[in-house]
């Protein structure tokens, strides 16, 4: 249903382009916002401190896992020899550890996730910007989000062209400092 819809306001729209602007060409371009936001000069470094800042919880996780993968091995190994209190012991161990991964997983993530709105606050005016900027120096008619559109060809995907305007502002705050 949301496809059909998609599509009759798409169509619609391309309608009253074309009735409007019989004699002169109109030029439309897509964007995938996210993708260019990800592939930015600031997107990039702000992901790298993130990840930076979590590197002792990570590492916290993997050494969880890695004690688990362990007493996983050695229960197995000596599946034959152990006794059924020490099989019991193990896997009581074990769940301990699988609650814990679980627990402190959700937990990093929750806070990457905080971190990451935390910092990547502001950069949709910036997209914004942006967009406005290309529409004004190449003359768009219209820039749609590559999600509004069902097919687009390469040659009407401006993201790269977003993206590297956004690095642009970038270096001139840069410059700025």
């Amino acid at each position: 249903m949301q496809i059909k819809r998609s599509l009759t306001v798409a169509l619609a729209l391309a309608l009253a382009l074309m009735a409007g602007t019989a004699t002169a060409e109109t030029k439309i371009a897509v964007v995938d916002v996210q993708r260019a936001i990800l592939n930015s000069d600031e997107a990039k470094r702000l992901m790298a401190q993130i990840q930076e800042e979590f590197t002792t919880e990570q590492d916290e996780i993997r050494k969880l896992q890695t004690e688990a993968a362990a007493m996983l091995e050695r229960l197995q190994k000596d599946a034959e020899v152990i006794t059924e209190a020490e099989r019991g012991r193990v896997r009581q161990q074990l769940e301990s550890k699988n609650n814990d991964f679980v627990y402190m997983s959700q937990k990093l993530q929750k806070r990457v996730e905080a971190r990451q709105q935390e910092l990547f606050l502001g950069i949709d005016e910036k997209v914004l910007k942006a967009i406005e900027e290309l529409v004004l120096s190449e003359d768009f008619d219209m820039i749609l989000t590559r999600q509004a559109a069902v097919h687009v060809g390469s040659l009407y995907d401006v993201t790269r062209k977003v993206t590297e305007q956004l690095n642009e502002f970038d270096k001139k705050a840069d410059k700025k400092k």
